[in-house]
């Protein structure tokens, strides 16, 4: 007895019969194998698109800085015209002057260098004319990346571009931007703004949702003068 059980057992695990779909009536395989069928929960993350991921986040980014604050001071790098290095301050740049600040999320990238800058660098003798001493670029770049956006655009001294290397003045705001999942590497920039100081205060603030180009424009701050 004990033998023919080890035989019939030795044949089943041998020879399995495969499992029939036959047995089940048509419309029944479907729903026998369907998710919702398993004892476990899905747990189903939607994709979200750059424009959703936008939306998402405007209602939630906000700058420490507003008008009628006073600037923090802050240290920033430059080159100037005799290729040496320079460091300047924000008190330096806005002290008994009346001068515009403007970011950009990054040099070289499409709308800061066909758009952004070239609009101040061509509207600086008229924003001069109505007394603004200071027109400024700032971006979280190093200086050796401001310095050779400057000379592939061809500004002189029309516009001042400002490393804010480590993004000291821009966290100081409150005006970072987290670009780290994008794919081509930009992690924490600025957002994009522009702003009118007179004597370190903030009279004009013009902060865009991120990286936005909508009124942050030298048109923009001529209207505002």
């Amino acid at each position: 007895m004990a033998a023919t059980a080890t035989l019939t057992m030795s044949r089943l695990l041998s020879s399995p019969k495969p499992f029939s779909t036959s047995l089940l009536p048509p419309k029944s395989l479907s729903s026998t194998l369907s998710f919702t069928s398993f004892p476990f929960k899905l747990h189903h993350k939607p994709l979200r698109s750059a424009s959703t991921r936008s939306a998402s986040t405007a209602t939630t980014v906000s700058a420490t800085i507003s008008v009628g604050d006073k600037l923090p001071d802050a240290t920033l790098s430059y080159f100037d015209s005799a290729d040496e290095l320079q460091t300047t301050t924000v008190s330096d740049l806005t002290k008994n002057k009346k001068a515009i600040l403007f970011a950009v999320p990054g040099a070289f990238t499409p709308t800061c260098s066909q758009k952004h800058l070239p609009g101040f660098v061509e509207k600086s003798a008229e924003l001069k004319s109505k007394g603004v001493d200071t027109i400024a670029c700032v971006s979280v770049n190093d200086a050796f990346v401001m310095k050779a956006w400057k000379q592939q655009l061809g500004i002189n001294d029309e516009v001042m571009l400002l490393s804010d290397g480590n993004g000291d003045f821009t966290r100081a705001i409150g005006c970072e931007l987290d670009l780290s999942d994008k794919p081509v590497g930009l992690g924490v920039r600025s957002r994009r703004y522009a702003l009118l100081a007179e004597d370190g205060v903030v009279k004009v603030l013009n902060l865009e949702e991120g990286g936005a180009f909508t009124f942050s424009g030298a048109e923009d701050m001529l209207k505002a003068l």
